[in-house]
């Protein structure tokens, strides 16, 4: 049973109508809301996330959204954090308590829509992220380099039965811990536009890059994705709403607990 704390008074319950009956049987979800996320499970606009939530409340989990400093404390009723679209940085004392979150058994989910605000944090999970968006040359959509279909999968349960899923601005991810897999890549004539002039040269770099890494901190696991649009309401449709219920269903087992590969 879930144990209530005098400082849970900040935390809001979320979406009774989302919630089936047997909700209180499954796991507690915490959206977090206290970086500058503009994107949030409250609202139905089309860049909202309130569909992706319902997803988890579809797998019996409860949910609950924090607009304070995610602490050991905040985190210690909790099994499954998201961190969808931060545009304030993640601090130090926090990412001490989401490391032990971890740690402790704990699943985490982070969705980038800029790189600066996670970058500390995805280092602390020894996961690189690039400092601009990549630019695909195949599968694009819209005649936008920087949209366009990933079908370069690996096997893992968030892939489970999935021919591919739309991106909307990328960043390019690497992982460098012995316990993690990447999972989605690019084609390898992607490119990093590093030096900022829109134009593919000699001084950018051009190879297969990786969309989505999943990896295990002590008895706890995490995935990371280089874009959030992928799960907000309007792009949730085809391959991304597999992708997303895949992530509810691995994150929410009704068995024993998800394994990463």
């Amino acid at each position: 049973m879930v144990r209530l704390k005098r400082s849970r008074y900040a935390w809001f319950l979320l979406f009774l109508f989302f919630l089936p009956a047997s909700a209180t049987a499954g796991p507690t979800v915490l959206f977090d809301q206290s970086h500058g996320q503009r994107f949030l499970i409250a609202k139905n606009g089309p860049l909202d996330l309130s569909q992706f939530a319902s997803l988890f409340s579809n797998e019996s989990a409860t949910l609950i959204v924090s607009d304070k400093q995610l602490t050991t404390d905040s985190l210690s009723d909790i099994d499954i954090l998201i961190i969808s679209g931060p545009f304030l940085p993640i601090t130090e004392p926090e990412i001490n308590a989401i490391a032990q979150f971890i740690d402790q058994g704990g699943r985490l989910a982070i969705m980038a829509h800029i790189s600066s605000p996670l970058t500390a944090l995805l280092q602390r999970l020894e996961v690189s992220i690039s400092s601009a968006p990549i630019y695909e040359q195949q599968n694009i959509l819209n005649n936008n380099g920087r949209d366009f279909m990933v079908n370069r999968l690996d096997d893992h349960p968030l892939t489970q039965d999935l021919d591919g899923f739309m991106v909307y601005g990328c960043w390019a991810l690497m992982g460098r811990g012995k316990n993690m897999q990447a999972i989605a890549s690019t084609s390898q004539d992607a490119w990093v536009d590093l030096n900022n002039n829109g134009i593919l040269n000699e001084k950018d770099a051009k190879q297969a890059f990786s969309l989505i890494v999943v990896g295990k901190l002590g008895q706890g696991s995490f995935a990371v994705f280089g874009d959030d649009a992928i799960f907000q309401n309007q792009f949730l449709t085809g391959g991304n709403l597999l992708l997303a219920r895949n992530l509810a269903r691995w994150f929410c087992p009704s068995g024993p607990s998800p394994t990463l590969f």
